[in-house]
């Protein structure tokens, strides 16, 4: 008998109120006895970017189908979720994750369920020339297709993203990538997604995020990318101290989903929030 077919596995989408859209992710609200190896197994028959798996103290596992992360937004997302469904309505957790404590918070609003992550406290770095360069060569992008105003860097809120920006929604829209070149790249720079980003306005952008270390070829809304792009943004005073981000994502997979992002003045940590629904 398979992991899954003793175990209580839900399946949700999070970031769209759509089950067609936003991004999948199983969740498991009791993981007690299960072994890493059943986890990974149960994440890998799903074959969704990541499953969540939680145990009675609040401690919150992920993997994906290759392997465990320390960190992911939409399972996030999802779990509390459904926990709201399935534990007596709205309320707040503070989850213990691999990559520090994130407290969520959930809220039913016109008669949907939104839950409300904050994340571990960022930091930005460089990224070094080279392997910029062997980003854009696994790409295929040309350094003209780059929008000079938002410059690439490497973002952590919990895991690293490589931040890149393509100057025209038409260069973001037609993404084909080497999938092996840039999983090497990824995993000597312990990336765990390429942020690729589009600025639609002020403060609205489109958002992408190929994901070959998970065995993934792209994850459809990236809740653990979008905290970190959050801090990016406000590093490099992109926006105001103070602001709300819209980011959509899923749009080029046929999935679209949307992703609220949260900057407060005078707290470094950054807010993603969306709505999540059970996939039938």
């Amino acid at each position: 008998m398979s992991p899954e077919t003793r175990t209580d596995v839900l399946r949700y989408t999070a970031f769209s109120g759509d089950p067609a859209g936003g991004n999948p992710a199983g969740v498991v609200l009791d993981a007690t006895g299960l072994t890493d190896a059943e986890m990974l197994a149960i994440a890998a028959d799903l074959g969704y970017s990541e499953s969540a798996f939680l145990y009675p103290d609040h401690t919150l596992r992920f993997f994906s189908p290759k392997a465990e992360v320390a960190f992911c937004g939409h399972a996030t997302v999802a779990t509390a979720v459904a926990l709201a469904h399935h534990q007596g309505g709205p309320a707040a957790y503070v989850f213990k994750t691999p990559a520090g404590e994130i407290p969520v918070t959930t809220e039913e609003i016109d008669g949907e369920l939104r839950a409300t992550l904050t994340s571990v406290e960022p930091h930005i770095e460089d990224v070094d020339p080279a392997d910029l360069t062997e980003a854009l060569a696994a790409l295929d992008w040309a350094a003209e297709d780059l929008d000079p105003a938002l410059p690439p860097r490497i973002a952590f809120a919990g895991n690293n993203h490589l931040v890149i920006s393509a100057a025209t929604r038409e260069r973001l829209a037609a993404l084909d990538y080497d999938f092996e070149r840039l999983k090497s790249l990824m995993e000597r720079l312990d990336l765990t997604t390429v942020q690729l980003v589009h600025r639609a306005g002020e403060t609205t952008f489109h958002v992408r995020d190929p994901f070959p270390i998970g065995g993934v070829v792209e994850d459809p809304a990236t809740g653990a990318a979008a905290v970190a792009f959050g801090a990016y943004a406000r590093e490099l005073a992109l926006v105001k101290e103070e602001s709300v981000l819209t980011l959509h994502q899923g749009e080029d997979m046929g999935r679209p989903g949307v992703l609220t992002v949260t900057l407060r003045a005078g707290d470094p940590r950054v807010r993603v929030s969306g709505t999540a629904v059970a996939i039938s």
